[in-house]
């Protein structure tokens, strides 16, 4: 697609987002066949690599161009005592990340990836350096007391998302990871997710949905807690629509990853997710469009109970189960270590022809 796409138009207009054609992921799982080894003996990795050709309608799957998308913001919840410190570490491990210091880039340097870190509303009017100034606002308003964003806010954070995809995909990137940077988003995340997946059991929900984030004692939980329920009564969420939820309870970090997730799919790149918040966002943007999930790969299942919940809603399948929950989108630079591995295989393989063995064949 040769232009940018608006989010506005995008919702009136829904037939820019189609299905993948079915017929590159027979085309790459037939030439898994050809490779010398028992079928399907690389797992979850033959069907990934399927559903990448599939979006990138090609055979060869040249991944070798990636980025990971981090968006940064603040959370005005946090006045509310919800997480043990404070907005100023939004900011710090955003410069960090502009320097390459932070986790995700001593990461990302390893397997040939990009770090584009996104100020989307970090709470400070400092630029900088190496974080690309996309600012909505300095953070969210504290959802305990009011939305947290105005629609127009939160529209215009969805744009990023599908800006940025944009750009990528005319730089030549072929598969994006995502990552997101600020305090107190995990209780945005969860807000949004019992908001969707609660329903009646609001209580039992919230107790299985609302972790520790950041290492909360069992005081600061149970005051998560009881703050993502008041706001789900509040506002009466559980009956609300998706996008009134996003504006409510999100954050502009949400928001923006949402972006990101829908420009793939219209902008034909796959995206892989990292933890809590981009599985939120992941899981917005599908019920926004449900095409999008087509466009969308898991990478790990992360340390926060609504993880599970999550992938489940989303029928993903996560690859890594390590614990992880350090965010900044180090999950997704991990699964494109993974992926990189497979695709040798598929990209040098030695067949059965080359060993002199007959080759394995399908029993129906």
């Amino acid at each position: 697609m040769e232009n940018k796409v608006a989010f506005k138009e995008l919702l009136l207009k829904k037939n820019y987002i189609v299905k993948p054609d079915r017929l590159y992921y027979d085309k790459v799982k037939t030439n898994w066949d050809k490779a010398a080894k028992p079928l399907d003996s690389l797992g979850v990795f033959e069907d990934l690599t399927a559903r990448i050709g599939c979006i990138l309608e090609d055979t060869e799957l040249d991944i070798n161009k990636k980025a990971v998308i981090v968006m940064c913001a603040d959370n005005g919840v946090v006045d509310e005592g919800i997480s043990q410190c404070g907005q100023e570490v939004t900011f710090a491990v955003a410069r960090s990340m502009g320097e390459n210091r932070s986790s995700v880039g001593k990461m990302a340097a390893l397997c040939g990836t990009k770090i584009i870190p996104v100020d989307i509303g970090i709470n400070s009017h400092e630029d900088i350096p190496g974080v690309l100034d996309k600012k909505i606002s300095c953070g969210t308003r504290n959802f305990a007391k009011e939305p947290a964003m105005t629609k127009e806010e939160m529209y215009n954070a969805i744009q990023v998302g599908m800006d940025i995809v944009f750009d990528c995909k005319k730089d030549g990137y072929s598969i994006l990871g995502i990552g997101e940077m600020g305090i107190g988003n995990t209780t945005t995340s969860s807000a949004v997710a019992a908001s969707f997946l609660a329903g009646d059991s609001m209580d039992d929900y919230i107790d299985k949905l609302v972790g520790r984030g950041a290492g909360l004692s069992d005081r600061g939980l149970a005051k998560k807690k009881s703050v993502v329920k008041a706001a789900i009564v509040k506002y009466n969420l559980c009956n609300a629509d998706i996008l009134t939820v996003l504006q409510t309870v999100g954050g502009l970090d949400i928001a923006g990853l949402v972006g990101v997730i829908v420009g793939g799919a219209i902008y034909h790149i796959p995206v892989v997710l990292d933890g809590i918040i981009s599985a939120v966002a992941a899981l917005v943007a599908v019920k926004l469009f449900p095409e999008v999930k087509e466009y969308i790969l898991a990478s790990h299942m992360g340390k926060e109970p609504a993880m599970k919940y999550l992938m489940e809603e989303l029928g993903l399948m996560p690859v890594i189960y390590g614990g992880l929950a350090l965010g900044e989108g180090t999950g997704a630079v991990m699964m494109f270590s993974l992926l990189d591995m497979a695709l040798s295989v598929y990209k040098r393989q030695t067949t059965f022809e080359d060993i002199h063995i007959e080759p394995y064949k399908r029993l129906v």
